[in-house]
């Protein structure tokens, strides 16, 4: 990453965004051209790939999960796998706050290296003094 680019966190919603054409998906589109550009880094937790995989296998099927799980890996993001430093900083958050597991990796991923986390989950508002964020519009 070179001085001055920003670092922008997507949460699964944002991912789900994108790749069914929500509200929202223009905006996480653009943020990836920037990121093809350089001017921009976009980082995914790894239990989003996780979640984008399950999620997609019981609401389609499992090629459709992979097929999903194979574009991500095509995209212009860096994953970030599992540390020691961030397994406690998701487990304070889960511990302080009625978030999901993957939600406390995800927020604790954009905590950890001061990012924006781009996101269309209300679950994050209660945490979100702690973040800087971008929010997607929600479904209604």
């Amino acid at each position: 990453m070179s001085e001055g680019e920003e670092m922008v966190v997507l949460d699964t919603s944002a991912l789900f965004a994108l790749i069914e054409d929500e509200a929202g998906a223009d905006t996480v589109h653009n943020l990836l051209e920037g990121a093809v550009s350089g001017h921009v880094e976009v980082l995914v937790s790894f239990i989003s790939f996780m979640e984008l995989f399950y999620i997609t296998m019981q609401e389609r099927d499992i090629e459709e999960a992979q097929a999903r799980v194979d574009l991500m890996q095509s995209l212009p993001i860096t994953r970030v796998e599992s540390t020691a430093s961030l397994s406690v900083t998701a487990a304070k958050l889960k511990a302080e706050h009625r978030v999901s597991v993957a939600d406390a990796w995800i927020a604790a991923l954009a905590i950890d290296k001061n990012a924006v986390l781009m996101h269309k989950d209300p679950e994050f508002e209660q945490i979100e003094p702690q973040l800087k964020v971008v929010k997607l519009p929600y479904k209604r």
